[in-house]
């Protein structure tokens, strides 16, 4: 991270402490976040679209819906990340907005990168890159996946 965007995600989270938390803790929302993002991301390799319901809006439910239906096994499978298996986190932007109606909101990018065995291809079209872990000797091979997630 560049120490603009360091010192800038402080000053947020002086301003969440300020006007909307007082005993605001980045460390603490962070284990909460990697909860969370555990939770959510096995429903979604399960297909539990309706236990989301309760976590997520409305309008993300629904794009989530179309989203997960084409994507093949294997990715869906991906997509599931047990809290163990977290091996970084990290706070991407951090926002803080108003509603139409003035309502305060605080936006905050939780960025995961995660290990998973799903059976995906050595290759992936567009820009995105699958780093392959091997674990074992030769007679125990495991291989994993780190990949990444990007949750707000």
């Amino acid at each position: 991270t560049s120490p603009f965007a360091w010192l800038r995600t402080r000053f947020y989270y002086l301003l969440i402490r300020l006007y909307f938390d007082q005993e605001f803790s980045i460390e603490e929302f962070t284990r909460g976040a990697k909860q969370a993002f555990s939770v959510v991301s096995k429903l979604l390799s399960q297909r539990k679209l309706d236990l989301l319901e309760e976590l997520v809006s409305s309008e993300v439910l629904q794009v989530l819906k179309e989203k997960i239906s084409l994507l093949p096994d294997s990715h869906r499978d991906a997509l599931a990340a047990d809290i163990d298996a977290i091996m970084y986190s990290t706070e991407g932007d951090v926002r803080i907005y108003y509603d139409d109606d003035g309502i305060k909101f605080v936006s905050i990018l939780m960025c995961f990168w995660y290990l998973n065995g799903a059976n995906l291809p050595d290759e992936v079209p567009g820009e995105a890159k699958v780093f392959q872990i091997v674990f074992g000797d030769e007679n125990t091979k495991e291989k994993k996946h780190l990949l990444t997630a990007n949750y707000e």
